[in-house]
């Protein structure tokens, strides 16, 4: 029995808990044949529906943005489409095994997140103005900041801590991701 977690293609849909016995299983998961896609640096395999463009299923932004973000190569190269499961990475002998308790807890717990960019030949990580409740939604604004902003080389998405200041963005506040402040 592997524990995993089902990230549904609409974004306003929360994400939700799965118990997978069998391969009919993770097929029902991602409604139809699967296509597993590994994220080695938080320890998973997605498993999205392999034919899942050419049937035209919904663009699954969340699980597009997570791929993207851990897996440099893959972005805006090709994008995630339907239901994703994210489960833990295979074991030896090529068997899934359970999504991590820290993954998990990352993709579904309540927090608070900022984005931080490293500017080109610079040490220093640059606080991006604006703080989220959501990973996802911190993992689309990082994208967008390392599209966007032609300075930064890399960027990264960090809790908020008490005791750590941010900086607030209001929706009537210019952000200018040409030439972001320095904190």
């Amino acid at each position: 029995m592997v524990q995993g977690i089902i990230i549904p293609a609409d974004n306003t849909a929360p994400l939700k808990t799965a118990t997978l016995d069998s391969r009919e299983d993770y097929q029902r998961a991602v409604e139809g044949w699967m296509e597993a896609v590994d994220i080695a640096d938080l320890g998973v395999t997605m498993y999205v529906h392999e034919e899942g463009l050419v049937l035209g299923l919904p663009f699954n932004s969340r699980a597009t943005f997570l791929w993207w973000y851990y897996v440099p190569a893959a972005r805006q190269k090709a994008m995630l489409v339907g239901p994703a499961l994210v489960a833990g990475l295979p074991d030896r002998n090529g068997d899934s095994t359970d999504i991590p308790r820290d993954t998990a807890g990352l993709l579904s717990q309540p927090g608070k997140w900022r984005v931080e960019a490293r500017p080109k030949a610079e040490p220093d990580w640059t606080q991006i103005p604006g703080t989220y409740d959501d990973y996802f939604e911190a993992l689309v604004w990082a994208m967008v900041t390392l599209e966007r902003w032609h300075d930064a080389e890399d960027v990264r998405v960090a809790p908020v801590r008490p005791g750590i200041a941010t900086m607030p963005i209001r929706a009537s506040d210019a952000a200018d991701l040409e030439h972001p402040p320095a904190v």
